[in-house]
């Protein structure tokens, strides 16, 4: 057990959040256009090179949530600092296409230790049932990720170029992230009570063979990718109805903001709500916002208010994902059941940033393809009431 106060420990993993998503995530969404410029390479190959990556950490969070379960934090989160910072490295030296890949494969098996499904895991077990408190202030701070590094990143590019702001971005990373791991986490958990009759039946295998769990996860699946498809996709959606680069970028960034308004929202949803209720109501917003993503032209302050609105969307829908398998079989074997549960949403989300290019090409614009997307959102609207 860490020795510090619990306020403490939250706070610190919460600045780990916004340093780790920054850097982690939205760094190359908001340096894929120089990488481009300076490499030949096409956007839609490098959106694909860091799906890979997270779509390895998809795969390696359901061994990362066993972990978890198991020997607690330290180790695991200060391993995966380190990880990323290594292939934040790679990716600024890589020559080619091949290594740039391998490169976010690496950073790929970082996001499984460090990002939200750890942290989640994390606030579950240390926090027990003020766990939706605690949830929310950790995401309000990773909500804040793009706000800081979208401005951030673009400025450092400014003066130095892709390769150097890699580089300068693995130091930040291991330098301010590694010692909040090490001094702020705990080394082990400590044991929890002897489990009832209920929990008794939440077992790995018995709760991922259920109907329940199935109608949960295609409703978090299919929300998921249309949420991340378009709200990814808002910087070329935003200039294809006449905004300049930078204008799109700022909107990307207030994105960013407005997840934290959705998940102080989320907060006041009243703690006996039946457990399918916030996930039907997050959809049912998903599908109104992307389709005014898709249908509205302009003006400028317009589609911004409209993407703070989407980015108020998403942000409860991270909070409806991160406490979906705790309110419905507690946080015994959290961490080994929210890893499979997470493993598909991860892996449908991280082929957001190559998604949206994909099928707006195949549909005829982004503004298309944010109505394909808000399509998507209404099979989550009806899968959410079985769930």
């Amino acid at each position: 057990m860490s020795k510090h106060p619990l306020g403490v420990r939250l706070a610190a993993l919460s600045i780990g959040q916004v340093i780790s998503w920054g850097i982690l995530y939205y760094a190359l969404i908001i340096a894929a256009p120089a990488i481009a410029d300076d490499t030949g390479w096409s956007i839609a190959a490098i959106a694909l090179c860091f799906s890979g990556g997270l779509i390895v950490s998809a795969v390696a969070g359901i061994v990362v949530g066993r972990w978890l379960d198991d020997r607690g934090p330290r180790l695991i989160m200060t391993l995966g600092a380190v990880v990323g910072a290594v292939g934040l490295v790679v990716v600024s030296a890589a020559p080619d296409l091949v290594i740039f890949a391998l490169g976010w494969v690496v950073c790929g098996l970082a996001q499984s230790a460090v990002l939200y499904q750890a942290a989640f895991t994390v606030i579950a077990r240390r926090h027990g049932d003020s766990r939706r408190g605690a949830m929310t202030v950790l995401t309000l701070a990773g909500g804040l990720a793009s706000t800081v590094f979208a401005p951030g990143v673009a400025g450092l590019l400014t003066v130095l170029d892709w390769r150097a702001t890699f580089l300068v971005l693995a130091t930040v990373l291991l330098v301010l992230t590694l010692p909040l791991h090490v001094i702020f986490l705990e080394r082990t958990w400590v044991p929890l009570p002897a489990a009832h009759d209920g929990e008794a039946l939440h077992k790995v295998g018995a709760v991922i063979r259920t109907r329940r769990f199935l109608m949960l996860e295609i409703s978090m699946v299919t929300l998921a990718a249309a949420l991340f498809s378009v709200t990814l996709a808002i910087i070329p959606l935003y200039m294809e109805k006449g905004l300049t680069y930078e204008l799109a970028a700022w909107a990307l960034g207030l994105l960013g903001a407005g997840q934290v308004i959705g998940r102080l929202l989320y907060v006041a949803i009243p703690h006996g709500t039946a457990p399918w209720l916030p996930i039907a109501t997050t959809s049912a917003l998903a599908v109104v916002l992307l389709a005014l993503m898709g249908l509205v032209p302009g003006p400028p302050w317009l589609l911004i208010i409209v993407g703070v609105v989407a980015g108020a969307v998403r942000g409860a829908q991270t909070l409806v994902q991160g406490s979906a398998v705790a309110d419905r079989w507690g946080v015994r074997n959290y961490g080994t059941i929210n890893g499979v549960f997470a493993a598909p949403i991860t892996a449908i989300s991280a082929l957001g940033p190559a998604l949206g290019p994909v099928v707006a090409v195949a549909v005829g614009g982004y503004s298309a393809m944010a109505l394909v997307m808000a399509g998507l959102a209404v099979v989550a609207l009806i899968t959410a009431r079985f769930s």
